[in-house]
C-alpha cells in the first residue's frame, strides 16, 4: 500500500509545500512583499519533509510496508521588481524522495517550473495602519519526463496548472496580518497505463485532475532587518476520491491538508543584500494526505540591476 505524498510547488503548488515558505523582499508569491524597481532576487532553498502517518481517506493509519517517506528539494528561486507594484517571480525545484522500509525505490528530478505576476493595484492608509491588496497570476509546467503514477514516491503530478490569487495586507507599525485565496486549475495528466479505476473503469490513459482551492493566513512582525511569522495554509481539492481500504493511492485522489508553521528572515547588518531564511511546518489536519513535518533553509542576495556603474576616471 503506497500514500500520496502531494509536493505544492507550485504553483501553490509548492508546494505549497511548497506555499509556507517566506524569502528574501517579496521572494514568494504569497506574501506581500514587493521588490524595488529593477532589483533582482535570488538564492537556493533547501526543503526537508518527512512523514510515517497517513489518512487513508479520513482514517490515520501507517504502513510498516513503506516505513517514513522522506523528500528533499533543491529549488531555485528568483524575483525580478519590473515596478515597485509588479514583480515576476520564478521557482524550479529539484526532488529526491526515499522510502525506509519495503521494496519501492525514491525517484528524483527536475520537477515542475513556476512563473509568477505579482501586482499590488490597491494601497491606502487605513486607520493606524496600511492596506495592501494583491492579484497574483502564475503558471506551472513539468520540466522533465517524471513518472506521475507512482505515489507515494513519485516527485509530481505532471500536470500543468494556472493560478489565481487575490491577497489582502494590513500593517500597522510593524506588525502584520495577510490573508490570501487561490484557485488552482489543473490540466489533465497522462499515466504509463492503458487503463485504471477510480470510482469506475476508465479505459485511457488520460486522467482528468480536479481543480483546487488553497487559503492562506499569516501573522506576524515585520521589519526591514527581521520578519518572523506564524501561518496557517490549507489546501482542498475539489473532487477526486478517496483511496481505498489497502489499495494504492492515485493521481486525481481528493487530497486536502491543513498545515500551520513560522517563517523567519533575517537581514546581515554587514552586507544588508543578503537574507537568511528559516523556518517549518507540520499538517495538523488531512484526507489522502502524509501527516508530514518540513523545515527548509535559504540564502537570497538581491542585485540592483538598475545602478549605474562608475567610471574608471572618476574619484
Amino acid at each position: 500500500m503506497k500514500q500520496r505524498y502531494f509536493t505544492l510547488n507550485c504553483c501553490v503548488l509548492l508546494l505549497i509545500l511548497l506555499v509556507l515558505q517566506l524569502r528574501l523582499s517579496g521572494q514568494t508569491d504569497i506574501d506581500a512583499i514587493m521588490m524595488e524597481k529593477n532589483a533582482f532576487c535570488v538564492g537556493p532553498m533547501y526543503t526537508h519533509s518527512s512523514w510515517k502517518n497517513y489518512w487513508e481517506g479520513t482514517l490515520k493509519r501507517e504502513n510498516l510496508n513503506i516505513g517514513r517517506i522522506s523528500t528533499n528539494t533543491y529549488s531555485v528561486m528568483g524575483n525580478y521588481g519590473v515596478t515597485r507594484k509588479l514583480n515576476l517571480l520564478f521557482s524550479l525545484p529539484y526532488i529526491r524522495t526515499k522510502a525506509s522500509a519495503g521494496t519501492m525505490k525514491g525517484l528524483n528530478g527536475l520537477q515542475d517550473l513556476s512563473l509568477f505576476a505579482k501586482w499590488r493595484f490597491y494601497q491606502k492608509r487605513k486607520g493606524n495602519g496600511v492596506l495592501s491588496v494583491f492579484g497574483i497570476a502564475g503558471v506551472s509546467l513539468p520540466v522533465s519526463n517524471y513518472v506521475a503514477d507512482y505515489l507515494p514516491l513519485s516527485i509530481g503530478l505532471k500536470s500543468k496548472t494556472a493560478s489565481a490569487r487575490i491577497m489582502g495586507d494590513y500593517l500597522m507599525d510593524k506588525l502584520f496580518v495577510t490573508g490570501s485565496a487561490t484557485y488552482v486549475f489543473r490540466s489533465n495528466m497522462e499515466i504509463d497505463r492503458n487503463s485504471y479505476y477510480t470510482t469506475e473503469l476508465h479505459l485511457t490513459n488520460k486522467v482528468a485532475m480536479p481543480d483546487a482551492m488553497n487559503f492562506n493566513f499569516r501573522a506576524g512582525y515585520r521589519s526591514f532587518r527581521l520578519i518572523a511569522e506564524a501561518v496557517v495554509n490549507n489546501w482542498t481539492t475539489l473532487g477526486g476520491f478517496d483511496i481505498t481500504r489497502n489499495n494504492m493511492p492515485f493521481p486525481s485522489n481528493r487530497m486536502n491538508a491543513t498545515t500551520a508553521g513560522v517563517n523567519i528572515k533575517y537581514v546581515i547588518p554587514s552586507l544588508p543584500q543578503l537574507s537568511v531564511v528559516t523556518g517549518g511546518s507540520m499538517t495538523i489536519a488531512g484526507r489522502n494526505m502524509g501527516q508530514s513535518t518540513t523545515v527548509y533553509g535559504s540564502l537570497f542576495y538581491v542585485l540592483d540591476l538598475h545602478r549605474e556603474k562608475k567610471s574608471t576616471d572618476q574619484p
